[in-house]
């Protein structure tokens, strides 16, 4: 089944990855290691997890606005999403996104996306599409 999601656009480009889900709020600043993409921010629900070439779907961004400039820096070395859907962008997130050339959609209801799933997301039409876990895919 395929599951078409219509959000707003927000950074433009076509991403498409494994989903990545995050019920936490993500902070770029100290959270995430750009030479790595692994989130290494203490008790948070991906520490340890990397979300390089991911759909990486979350709530909102956190903390202070250099974290544009780790998206930025993720992207220069390989290790970005390749897609960030958000509940609602915030300044920060959307920033970075756009700097690096990630593309970003929002107004998704993020708790309708699972781990496993196949998205491609459309930041310009800000369109979603989900191919769920284990889909085969034309």
């Amino acid at each position: 089944m395929i599951l078409i999601l219509a959000g707003r656009g927000i950074s433009k480009g076509v991403g498409e990855g494994q989903v990545l889900v995050s019920n936490a709020p993500i902070s770029f600043l100290s959270g995430v290691d750009p030479d790595t993409g692994v989130v290494v921010e203490k008790g948070h629900p991906l520490e340890g997890r990397c979300i390089a070439g991911t759909v990486l779907a979350f709530d909102h961004g956190k903390g202070s606005t250099v974290g544009s400039y780790i998206l930025y820096a993720l992207s220069r070395n390989g290790h970005a999403p390749t897609a960030i859907v958000n509940r609602e962008a915030e300044p920060i997130i959307a920033v970075g996104a756009i700097i690096g050339e990630i593309p970003m959609i929002d107004h998704i209801d993020i708790s309708l996306l699972s781990d496993g799933g196949i998205a491609r997301v459309d930041g310009e039409t800000g369109e979603l599409e989900l191919h769920e876990p284990g889909e085969e895919r034309s």
